[in-house]
């Protein structure tokens, strides 16, 4: 441990002080939470539709500026991981345990219980449910990761600095971020983590439950999710021991393989032709609305107002809490790549991915519901996927493999977050000691059952708003920094081309 920093201390502190108020005093950690959480969604809507589009606007405008040339990395450095294991982590750290939870869940909801803004039951309300499932789950949600990742990896792998939130912003504040300021900053990222990957996990043990109730005669309890947080602990450190290159990279490969082969029996047994014909008819008008749905507030409408609270500003919100960790873990794998490269792959590869996933899932429950088979709307959210399988041949098949994709996806999160969580505490260490990722380990499954005995998925939202808008302005400096550095960088990478092409003329 004699690697720590102050930020751990500090950090640790702060999260032990939130798991003994959650065990002491939950209902009063609930309401407070839930005020700040409405405060938030209600005076600062605006100000999380404006930023998250601006993050979009900006990797794009990266993508196809000059400066998509410039290398994460020296010159003749080269990318790590081949690229189907490099997208395989993406997306194991980025999106995880979410698209199983929400993969049925959300679109149906949408469509039978609370549209956004068409009349439910009908088939508008099936076109805006895949539409908005589409609008929180792809290109605006990588924006978010892909900023944070593209600051933190140029910095580090192009500049040397230490792989830290704070170091990033020494091109705007200098040596202060050496001092108090620069752990204020790194102590609101790693808490920012700790919320985000808790409320996670909370999601993941109470979707495994789901799962447990719907298929045997274990009852959905806070006591049954301890039990699973428990045993996911266990097995996420084992997975920690082994280090990066073993216990992530092989259980993000296994990731991939199960949920390709989950995809892949929903699509064969389930509607086939109605899912190919939505996913291109949603799929279009996604990129037809994206613009009025990125900036959609309903300032004149309280109902959708609220409803835009409720998911657009919670998912945004969700995003920025990862940021701080799914960023730096996908910067740690993406040294050597070109800003072009890592933007592209990174916003869009599994952007698609997403939208298949919900198209597959979202209209196979779809399907069921407006065929009268069962009503999928009334289950828990949580047993809404598996509900859905229940309709279908190989149903009891795809419910196995669901569970055990939410393990390894619980697993991978956790690890992955353990991982970082111990570079942001170590000084930027790319080899945490294992004592401080065991730590974190034991910090993020204890803050993952305090929220769910305080108030459940309520409190994990709540939790999670609350936490994500510190580092949201942290966030708009990084994009400044970036953006200075980058400039700098250009001037004397073309001065050195006129350099050379005077030698080489003369």
């Amino acid at each position: 441990m004699n690697k720590v920093t102050s930020v751990f201390w500090i950090t640790l502190g702060i999260a032990l002080f939130a798991v003994a108020w959650g065990s002491i005093a939950p209902e009063n950690l609930q309401t407070i939470t839930g005020a700040i959480q409405s405060f938030i969604s209600v005076h600062f809507g605006w100000y999380y539709l404006l930023i998250v589009s601006g993050f979009v606007i900006f990797c794009l405008y990266m993508i196809v500026s000059p400066y998509g040339k410039i290398r994460l990395g020296k010159p003749t450095d080269k990318p790590e991981y081949n690229y189907l294991t490099w997208f395989a982590m993406l997306f194991s750290a980025g999106m995880g345990i979410g698209l199983v939870f929400w993969g049925a869940a959300e679109p149906i909801y949408f469509y039978a219980t609370n549209a956004p803004t068409t009349e439910t039951g009908t088939p508008a309300a099936i076109k805006e449910a895949m539409q908005f499932a589409y609008l929180h789950w792809g290109i605006h949600a990588w924006a978010i990761y892909a900023t944070v990742a593209l600051v933190l990896a140029y910095f580090k792998f192009r500049h040397g600095a230490p792989a830290l939130i704070s170091s990033t912003l020494k091109p705007i504040f200098g040596d202060k971020m050496d001092g108090p300021w620069g752990r204020l900053i790194d102590v609101i990222a790693v808490f920012a983590t700790i919320v985000g990957v808790a409320t996670t996990l909370g999601f993941g043990a109470s979707q495994i439950n789901g799962g447990l109730t719907y298929l045997t005669p274990i009852t959905e309890s806070f006591g049954v999710q301890v039990i699973i947080i428990a045993v996911v602990t266990v097995l996420f450190m084992i997975s920690a021991y082994t280090g990066l290159s073993k216990g992530i990279k092989y259980l993000s490969n296994a990731n991939m393989f199960l949920a390709i082969s989950l995809i892949t029996i929903m699509f064969i047994v389930g509607p086939t032709l109605f899912i190919l014909n939505m996913f291109t008819d949603t799929f279009g008008a996604y990129l037809q609305n994206l613009p009025s749905m990125s900036f959609r507030l309903a300032p004149t409408s309280e109902e959708n107002r609220q409803w835009i609270n409720s998911w657009t500003v919670f998912y945004w919100a969700w995003w920025i809490s990862w940021s701080p960790f799914v960023g730096i873990f996908i910067a740690r794998v993406s040294k050597g790549r070109t800003i072009r490269e890592f933007l592209s792959g990174v916003l869009l590869v599994p952007s698609v991915l997403g939208f298949l996933w919900f198209a597959t899932f979202g209209s196979s429950a779809i399907q069921v519901q407006q065929d009268g088979e069962a009503n999928i709307a009334d289950l828990a959210t949580e047993q809404a996927m598996f509900g859905t399988f229940d309709q279908y041949p190989l149903g009891l098949l795809m419910s196995i493999v669901a569970m055990v994709l939410i393990g390894t996806f619980f697993i991978t999160s956790a690890d992955s977050a353990t991982f970082v969580l111990g570079m942001q505490t170590t000084n930027g260490s790319l080899t945490p000691p294992t004592a401080v990722k065991f730590v974190w380990g034991i910090i993020q499954s204890s803050m993952a059952a305090v929220l769910l005995y305080s108030g459940g998925l309520q409190a994990l939202q709540n939790a999670l708003i609350s936490s994500a808008f510190p580092f949201s302005l942290l966030m708009i400096l990084m994009v400044i920094s970036l953006y200075k550095a980058l400039r700098a960088d250009k001037a004397e990478i073309d001065r050195q081309k006129e350099k050379d092409k005077a030698k080489s003329s003369a």
